[in-house]
């Protein structure tokens, strides 16, 4: 009896199973049967407004997202940063109208960080219409450095917190942005962004920071974290439920 070469040679094509002193007469007789092809699957990997959710646990929607939003939050997500839009709503917007130049954030982040990290993430948030207090062009050559970080802070309306490896390193150090840290902590207007480290290197450095939660870019694009703050200070938005 003719023994069939499937274990060796395989019968992916017709041309293979013709070939087979076996099965040769049974493909022939069934010409018109085709042999399943395999391609390796393709996936989407999500586009960079946020919008994706499978795998991501992101499918939610905070109160204050604008009718329209395609930004996806995950549950935790929404947890932490919805004290910090209830004390966003609860600033005076008449009072806020009446301070000159007041800013929608203050960024705080490493002075390394000030040319790469820091700037790509104050470019994206003024594009997409935040206000936002920058060292880097809202600190004139010969101002004292302390005294404009306190004029920044008073006319903010939330604070975020580049957490970098540079970072890191200059909390060790108590540098100017433990100074800005401290100062911002007390607000309870605060959101730590997560770059390129984690929140346990934080929490070794400055637990009192590592305790408050946040955003990070090694869970989503900074495009994505960059239009979640762009809608966490955006006043007259409209409401939907989580």
């Amino acid at each position: 009896m003719a023994r069939c070469t499937a274990p060796v040679n395989g019968h992916r094509s017709a041309s293979a199973a013709a070939d087979c002193p076996a099965c040769g007469s049974r493909s022939r007789g069934y010409s018109s049967y085709s042999y399943p092809s395999y391609s390796t699957p393709s996936y989407s990997s999500g586009n960079s407004s946020g919008s994706r959710s499978n795998g991501s646990g992101r499918s939610h929607r905070p109160r204050w997202s604008r009718a329209g939003s395609v930004v996806l939050y995950t549950p935790a997500e929404v947890l932490t940063l919805t004290p910090v839009r209830n004390n966003i709503e609860k600033q005076s917007v008449e009072k806020q109208s009446s301070v000159p130049d007041f800013r929608d954030v203050f960024l705080c982040h490493a002075w390394d960080d000030r040319k790469e990290a820091a700037k790509e993430l104050y470019d994206m948030l003024v594009s997409r219409g935040v206000s936002v207090w920058f060292s880097e062009r809202d600190v004139l050559l010969g101002s004292t450095l302390l005294r404009e970080i306190d004029k920044g802070l008073a006319k903010s309306r939330v604070g975020i917190v580049l957490v970098t490896p540079a970072l890191l390193r200059r909390l060790k150090n108590e540098g100017i942005a433990d100074k800005e840290l401290s100062a911002l902590l007390a607000r309870d207007l605060l959101v730590p962004i997560m770059h390129n480290t984690t929140h346990e290197a934080l929490r070794e450095v400055s637990p009192l920071l590592g305790s408050r939660s946040g955003l990070s870019t090694g869970e989503e694009p900074m495009t994505d974290v960059a239009a979640k703050l762009a809608e966490l200070v955006a006043l007259g938005s409209v409401g939907h439920a989580c």
